[in-house]
């Protein structure tokens, strides 16, 4: 018999296309949903960022395209005892007005935990410092340090407890207590807030079960209240750090880095030379400078974290 060719059916797509996969891949549709911010993010911080990485290797100056030069730049600041002074003047204001911040913010958040009469006004009033705009609260307290107007210089001629008037804008010791307090004034509610939301999440029976064994106040909050906040502390502080070193609107609105450069720190100095002084290769060294401080703090936040999660027994995969 002859052989009967038997008709084979058209094949049939054995992969959907791109669209179905679309529809039911959940994988895809979470990646196409995060396009958007990884946009935004690469535009925005990821693009400026590497663009002032490569400034601070230019001569780049206001109207001229600059030339590569190298480290000249770092050679130069490292010379540069402004620079120099702008770190000091940045690490002692990060330091003291973050540790101040952590103090006061976690005794407010304790505070505002307990049962007391209107808590929730008193909730919305601490929110007060951190919604007003920086360079608005900057202007107010450049009005209550003023050399010949401020109110605190005027309470205390009041009281006889001085004879003229405090220069606290003028003196260099002065104006950098004065910077750092209206450092602490503003960031104060959104380290007292965050802790306060991490102590919501504390069981009540932890502390009950802790008093029927005879634990006192600080054994309650030394044992059961810090151990539990530790990762939300580690996260607050980093940005608190982080919004702080950054510091630009604060310091610029109220002393423009004077007196003799005392409040400089590398944010403002940076903006004095790229944009004031039109030295963009050099204002770009300035923050590039910046960045190993940053990843510093980031770090030690992270392996805080981890080693708070291994002292709880999970994994760090």
């Amino acid at each position: 018999m002859a052989d009967v060719a038997i008709p084979r059916a058209k094949p049939q797509m054995s992969e959907a296309n791109a669209w179905t996969q679309l529809k039911h891949n959940r994988n895809w549709l979470g990646f196409w949903f995060m396009v958007p911010a990884m946009a935004f993010l690469i535009f925005f911080l990821a693009y400026p960022l590497g663009l002032g990485i490569w400034l601070s290797f230019t001569d780049a100056r206001i109207g001229r395209v600059g030339q590569f030069v190298g480290t000249e730049n770092y050679e130069w600041l490292w010379d540069d005892s402004i620079f120099w002074l702008s770190v000091f003047n940045t690490l002692l204001y990060t330091f003291v007005a973050s540790a101040l911040k952590f103090a006061i913010g976690l005794y407010l958040a304790l505070l505002l935990n307990e049962h007391m009469p209107f808590k929730a006004m008193l909730r919305a009033m601490v929110l007060i410092p951190f919604i007003v705009p920086t360079v608005l609260s900057a202007l107010a307290f450049w009005w209550i340090f003023d050399s010949q107007f401020s109110i605190i210089s005027w309470s205390l001629k009041q009281l006889g407890l001085i004879n003229q008037n405090i220069n606290f804008l003028g003196d260099t010791t002065w104006a950098r207590i004065s910077v750092i307090f209206a450092n602490i004034w503003r960031g104060v509610p959104f380290v007292a807030i965050t802790l306060l939301a991490g102590l919501q999440t504390v069981s009540p029976s932890l502390y009950e079960a802790a008093t029927l064994d005879g634990a006192t106040r600080w054994q309650n909050f030394r044992y059961i209240t810090y151990p539990l906040l530790t990762p939300i502390i580690a996260v607050v502080m980093t940005f608190s750090v982080l919004f702080t070193f950054t510091d630009f609107q604060l310091i610029w609105a109220m002393t423009r880095g004077g007196p003799v450069n005392a409040t400089h720190l590398m944010a403002t100095l940076s903006y004095q030379r790229a944009i004031i002084a039109g030295q963009l290769g050099e204002g770009a060294a300035i923050s590039s400078a910046m960045i190993p401080f940053l990843l510093a703090a980031i770090m030690v936040s992270w392996f805080g974290l981890q080693r708070r999660k291994w002292q709880q027994g999970e994994s760090n995969d």
